[in-house]
């Protein structure tokens, strides 16, 4: 089987009475096992299947394609040689997808269900065969329900779905046993690489499963706590890893959003379901992507602490993040003006969440540059270059860098209202084409400013130079 490369992640859900207008969000930073992993973002055009074979570069799953399929927005690799792994989307029925931050099971409940590495249900093609063939979040579980009940599932992977009305989180644990549960309406979720499902409802239509998970649990004697069905308990990990890689990022996550809780950053038994102590908006959610334990002594680019804790946990934004999103789903909207696809290319801490109207009919030729190497016309190699620049010298540009994202965020605000307001009238092709138009025209804005801010890094950055020497005022 092909190398599996893409892994981690950390993902955010919040439900349409958390926010401050109503939006339903996902979101979720995009991880890999290399820095320079290049991704593209695209719009996927609709299109009618007529029974197509569809079979995975990554591991020879297959499965055949029929029906209508809905356009949709993607971030794909450029490399597909192991397979597309498009991650996140919105469709034109208004359902948002997020797939897959990997999800580890423990070897009790994997040696009575493994997964089907070969010929299963995998991340690189999750989105592919499931975002175009839905019209709900609801629907979106579903179908990757069957999709594994019928083939398995190669990984242990959680899934984001979401539309106008609810937000669903679904954890394939094992080859062929899983739970979705709907976030409450008032609350929000941040999750890190474990199993987060706690207490199951089975008479809760807020919860969906998989055939046979109690007598499964229960033949093989799998619970450590009869009389209850924690998921978490039962299916997930509680490992050394967990404690240093995993759960300092859900308790930074509800430190941010619920401060008032004091938790253990170590913690491994942690909520999966929290309250906010205010209404949360796509930059909240989007601060807590480009995250780095800030104002902690775990700040790995911070000034507190020591060296040990500066290394001890692992941070959200990382250097091999290869891009972040935010999928909103907006309320008292007609699908074709209610999502907005926000992306950051490259890692989050200093590459900016972009609004894309998600009816659109293309994107960008920056953002969808299929450049693998560095590429001064590519969005991607532009903000990784960024990245490295920024990172290499933080101290030093931190506040230029700091300033132009809080710019960058200000703009995109203004560009969603002032867009709202020019394209109300518009219906069909004609809001279409004006979406696309809108999208590109501040993309390019944003191309030019991040540009203009890559000159400043760099001039900065030579005027620093420890290549310097003040005895003449002419060397």
């Amino acid at each position: 089987m092909a190398r599996l490369t893409h892994c981690a992640c950390t993902s955010v859900l919040v439900g349409k009475a958390a926010t401050l207008d109503g939006s339903t969000l996902i979101a979720r930073t995009e991880d890999h096992a290399e820095a320079c992993a290049p991704k593209r973002f695209t719009v996927v055009p609709e299109r009618v299947h007529k029974k197509e074979s569809f079979v995975s570069a990554n591991n020879q799953f297959s499965m055949e394609l029929d029906g209508a399929g809905l356009r949709y927005t993607s971030t794909p690799d450029v490399d597909q040689s192991e397979g597309a792994y498009e991650e996140a989307g919105i469709n034109a029925a208004g359902v948002a997808m997020s797939a897959t931050e990997s999800t580890y099971a423990n070897e009790r409940v994997l040696a009575h269900d493994p997964l089907v590495e070969e010929g299963g249900l995998a991340e690189d093609a999750l989105v592919t065969v499931v975002l175009p063939f839905i019209s709900s979040a609801r629907a979106g579980v579903e179908r990757v329900a069957a999709i594994v009940a019928e083939h398995g599932s190669a990984e242990g992977n959680s899934i984001l779905f979401a539309d106008a009305d609810e937000v669903w989180y679904m954890e394939l644990a094992t080859g062929h046993h899983w739970v979705a549960q709907r976030i409450p309406d008032d609350a929000y979720a941040v999750c890190a690489n474990r199993i987060s499902i706690q207490e199951v409802d089975f008479e809760s239509p807020d919860f969906l499963h998989s055939d046979g998970i109690r007598e499964f649990v229960e033949d093989n004697h799998l619970n450590p706590r009869p009389g209850t069905f924690d998921f978490r308990r039962i299916f997930g990990t509680y490992s050394q890893q967990d404690t240093h890689y995993n759960a300092p990022r859900i308790w930074f996550g509800q430190r941010l959003f619920t401060p008032e809780v004091e938790q253990q950053p170590e913690d491994l038994d942690l909520p999966f379901i929290r309250r906010a102590n205010r209404l949360l908006d796509v930059d909240d959610v989007a601060q807590l992507l480009a995250s780095h334990f800030d104002g902690t002594p775990f700040d790995p680019l911070g000034s507190d602490g020591d060296e040990r804790s500066r290394t001890r946990y692992r941070a959200i934004a990382l250097s091999r993040t290869q891009e972040g999103h935010v999928l909103q789903i907006r309320p008292d909207l007609p699908p074709e003006r209610a999502g907005v696809h926000w992306v950051s290319l490259a890692t989050t801490a200093f590459s900016p969440f972009v609004p894309f109207f998600a009816n659109a009919s293309a994107v960008h030729p920056a953002w969808e540059s299929e450049a693998c190497r560095p590429d001064p016309e590519s969005a991607y190699w532009l903000l990784r270059t960024l990245d490295v620049l920024a990172e290499s010298r933080y101290p030093l540009v931190a506040r230029r860098v700091e300033d132009y994202l809080k710019a960058s965020r200000q703009k995109a605000h203004a560009f969603v209202a002032a867009t709202d307001r020019a394209c109300a009238p518009l219906k069909g092709e004609a809001l279409t084409e004006a979406l696309t138009d809108a999208n590109r025209a501040f993309m390019d804005e944003l191309l030019a400013d991040t540009r203009t801010l890559l000159q400043d890094v760099i001039m900065a950055e030579a005027e620093d130079s420890p290549l310097s020497f003040d005895m003449d005022e002419n060397l």
